[in-house]
């Protein structure tokens, strides 16, 4: 993993590592708590950061069995971040000893918190002198095992019993960095002789897809300024040939909660639909704006709330509708390691009722004939298979057609639910919806 720069006390590093850590529990994105640290400490503090996030399941086992009492939150935070840091001596970034007395540091330099040091010293050294009993001792705990909260745990175990250990797995491991390569610039031979050239080892996946070894700066790919490439997941590139396949020429399709842009761009890269583009935030709206005309395509862009298309809509049925709706987002948690701590189980059906809404509200824009690509990047089936089951048993001219269903994260090798090829990809879900003609 990428840690900071020697020129970057360590002691720094974990106390605003620990600031953010304790932000994600309190509600907050670990994007945004993460943007709220100082540029010069920010690399290293991500770094960090998803390190903790994907073993935090354990040091919240571990802080349990030293301490008889729950500190206070930020000296709790900082007390897991070292114990998250150092338990598995093979992944640790630092020497066990270092992290320590940094972090012991780190607590004496943080005014609301240093009265706390001598005892969270004391609880880190005697973890270093019991390590392998108190590791051992917390093992059959689910969230130190897998490190996602119980209630997740227990939900991939009821919905997936033969797959729910691999998709943890999957959850805990390190995504690829993934191109699209743009198809009206250049096509995947060309851009991998590019990508050889400049050292960049790579290889070509499925349709526009490329797999990098090792990720790089996004300035470092050739051709990326000027709209020859984007970064985006694999599982994600499925949006566009799902909905414009079968749909003829210069369709009009709606893109709704389009943000950042990733598929209205490959909506326009695919072929030559008219796309009108929904988001619900402004500042959001900007990132697909600014995708765009980095790569010199143009739709029309409003900024709406798509369960209410009286506030934006013309009036004109579309050919086709991507709905790619709001979700738990379980399925990129390897991506975004903090969401599994961000979320609660109650977050589901929440979800999926707006979910439900979004999708009555947007159905009657759909022409006769026409259809709809519903998709998420869920695994739980609250937002996807169930989802779609509940829409068309009661919507009497929907259609679900041949789908890829719900795609699961690559190493749990593909989903019974759908014949999905075993590639590199996040989980998702995909549900191809078509408008019957009564």
């Amino acid at each position: 993993m990428d840690v900071a720069p020697d020129s970057v006390p360590l002691w720094r590093q974990l106390q605003a590592t620990a600031a953010v850590i304790a932000a994600v529990r309190k509600g907050a994105s670990g994007t945004a708590a993460v943007e709220n640290v100082a540029a010069s400490l920010r690399p290293g503090v991500q770094a960090l950061a998803f390190h903790v996030w994907r073993n935090l399941g354990r040091a919240q086992a571990l802080r349990s069995a030293l301490v008889t009492r729950m500190p206070a939150p930020a000296t709790d935070a900082l007390l897991c971040v070292a114990l998250a840091l150092a338990w598995d001596e093979s992944t640790a970034p630092y020497d066990a000893f270092t992290l320590v007395n940094q972090a012991v540091e780190a607590l004496k330099r943080t005014p609301a918190s240093a009265a706390h040091a001598n005892f969270v010293n004391a609880c880190l050294r005697r973890f270093l002198r019991e390590r392998a009993a108190l590791v051992a001792a917390t093992d059959s705990d689910l969230e130190a095992r897998w490190n996602h909260p119980r209630w997740w745990v227990e939900r991939l175990q009821r919905e997936y019993p033969q797959q729910w250990q691999a998709i943890l797995s999957a959850a805990n491991g390190h995504p690829p960095m993934t191109l699209r390569v743009n198809a009206r610039k250049s096509h995947v031979d060309e851009y991998l002789a590019q990508l050889h050239a400049q050292g960049i080892a790579a290889r070509a996946g499925l349709d526009q897809t490329i797999y990098l070894t090792r990720a790089v700066p996004v300035t470092q790919l050739p051709g990326f300024s000027q709209g020859m490439v984007s970064v985006q997941d694999a599982a994600a590139q499925w949006a566009a040939p799902l909905l414009l396949q079968g749909l003829g020429s210069s369709p009009r399709v709606l893109d709704a909660c389009a943000a950042p842009g990733g598929k209205t761009a490959h909506l326009l890269e695919w072929s030559d639909p008219q796309v009108t583009a929904i988001e619900l935030e402004a500042r959001r709206m900007q990132r697909v704006g600014q995708t765009l005309d980095r790569l010199g395509l143009q739709a029309k862009l409003h900024v709406g709330d798509a369960s209410r298309p009286q506030d934006w809509w013309d009036g004109v049925l579309f050919d086709g509708i991507l709905l790619d709706a709001p979700c738990t987002a379980s399925g990129i948690v390897r991506r975004h390691p903090d969401v599994r701590w961000l979320r609660r189980e109650s977050d589901i059906a929440q979800l999926a009722l707006l979910q439900q809404k979004i999708l009555e509200a947007l159905w009657p824009l759909l022409r006769p004939g026409g259809r709809m690509v519903y998709c998420t990047c869920s695994v739980f089936m609250a937002e996807g298979s169930e989802q779609v089951k509940r829409f068309v048993s009661h919507q009497a001219d929907a259609q679900w057609l041949a789908s890829p269903g719900h795609l699961l994260p690559a190493a749990a090798g593909g989903s019974k639910l759908g014949d999905n090829p075993a590639h590199d990809h996040d989980g998702f879900f995909y549900a191809v919806l078509e408008k019957r003609i009564v």
